[in-house]
């Protein structure tokens, strides 16, 4: 239990470099960014990985489980005191880094990191959070998870974070997506933001074959990833066994990931030219 939980509140060299892997403006290109998201899906796969070592373990959601947190569940008062501790070490200096209770926050003690200034100053507020968590912990909690309770619920709040705040950066690199996108063709989108169509934005920011080919890989990661290791010879069948269903995580990004995704992205450009 206490390695779970060691590993969400200690930074990790790893955890250091993935923080900081924002591309400066003048090397800001499309390119880049889609490394950087398909880096994420691997985060996204392994932490879902760790979170199915345990069942859903209910009383972490139930508020009475902790009285004296004025009605926040484990999972809530555990987020809340985890974002304080990585804020007062710099962790939401880094853009891509969106908190999920900013208002707790302190400022950071120690001398800050110059990290490019790569959002426009009025779209770099944009966060799609409340939706993550409530879609994580009412949607996508259930389907990966079996029922049960083995009283592992400070481990298990642990676990619930690291998934949430690997979901947080994925969705929320929409906004480098939208920046790029609109560098690369102003023209196309300054139209569409003056008239506040939020219709036409998303049209132009949504690639059909794309996100079938991300849905697909996502899926195979998961396969890859979550099947159990031995030193036989075998191809994936029916009869594999795996410890996060592939189909869900697939479903994740098709359901959830995607959309949010693009959404981040058009409230970001429908604030571009403020």
């Amino acid at each position: 239990m206490a390695s779970t939980e060691h590993s969400t509140t200690t930074t990790t060299a790893s955890e250091m470099e993935e923080e900081k892997e924002a591309p400066p403006p003048q090397d800001l290109t499309l390119g880049r960014v889609r490394d950087a998201l398909i880096r994420q899906e691997d985060s996204i796969v392994f932490a879902l990985i760790e979170r199915a070592r345990f069942p859903y373990n209910a009383p972490a959601y139930d508020p009475s489980l902790l009285p004296q947190h004025g009605g926040r569940s484990l999972v809530e008062a555990l987020a809340r005191e985890v974002e304080v501790l990585q804020a007062k070490f710099g962790r939401y200096q880094n853009p891509e880094e969106v908190s999920f209770f900013p208002d707790d926050l302190p400022a950071p003690s120690l001398i800050p990191y110059n990290f490019p200034e790569v959002f426009h100053p009025a779209s770099a507020s944009v966060t799609a959070n409340n939706a993550i968590w409530n879609m994580y912990l009412n949607d996508l909690l259930p389907l990966f998870t079996v029922e049960g309770d083995d009283g592992n619920y400070a481990s298990t709040a642990a676990a619930d974070l690291v998934c949430l705040q690997a979901l947080s950066r994925r969705i929320h690199y929409g906004k480098y997506v939208a920046e790029v996108k609109f560098r690369e063709a102003p023209q196309d989108y300054t139209t569409a933001i003056r008239a506040k169509d939020r219709d036409a934005l998303m049209k132009l920011l949504t690639f059909e074959a794309v996100e079938e080919m991300v849905k697909r890989r996502v899926l195979k990661k998961a396969m890859v990833f979550g099947q159990t290791v031995t030193l036989e010879d075998k191809t994936f069948d029916d009869e594999t066994k795996y410890k996060v269903d592939p189909e869900v995580v697939a479903r994740l990004y098709d359901e959830w990931v995607i959309p949010l995704t693009k959404d981040v992205e058009v409230e970001y450009l429908l604030r571009r030219l403020d």
